[in-house]
């Protein structure tokens, strides 16, 4: 199952949860490109600029998404390249955690860490980029602008109702 969406939606920590509760590894993709890389991704975009990053992360993607029954969080922009969104879609079911503009701007921090999120006005123009291939891509969506927990007995149900 892969989590989508933009930054600050949550897809971590939810992902953690849920993975837990049905029992399950779970992988970060943003961590694992980090870990392979030995640099953060902030660093990365310095070094390689966003298309070396987006290479990287698809090549952890596909690794991740050969791997059976697992809880993955995706990148805020895993969904922009086309094999991703098909790596995606032949890999399980994929829950978009749809946040509102306004809350994202709550959550995050603009320190610098997120290459393209420096300021808040900067979410609005990746939301209007991202939404439509969030819809796209996503088996299930899910309103996550609640509290975490909340969002990932969310998840489950859904998932649950799935079969």
């Amino acid at each position: 199952m892969y989590l989508i969406g933009m930054p600050g939606s949550g897809k971590s920590e939810v992902g953690r949860i849920v993975a837990d509760a049905l029992q399950m590894p779970f992988a970060d993709l943003d961590e694992e490109i980090e870990r392979e890389a030995g640099m953060s991704i902030a660093e990365i975009f310095a070094a390689e600029g966003e298309s070396g990053f987006r290479r990287r992360e698809t090549s952890v993607l596909s690794r991740v998404s050969s791997r059976n029954r697992m809880v993955v969080a995706c990148g805020g922009g895993t969904v922009l390249d086309p094999d991703n969104r098909t790596l995606l879609r032949a890999g399980g079911t994929v829950v978009w955690l749809n946040v509102p503009a306004e809350v994202i701007v709550e959550r995050l921090d603009f320190d610098g860490g997120r290459p393209l999120l420096r300021a808040p006005e900067d979410v609005d123009a990746l939301l209007k980029e991202r939404e439509p291939l969030y819809r796209e891509s996503a088996n299930v969506v899910v309103d996550a602008d609640g509290e975490l927990e909340a969002v990932a007995a969310e998840v489950l149900r859904r998932l649950e109702a799935r079969g």
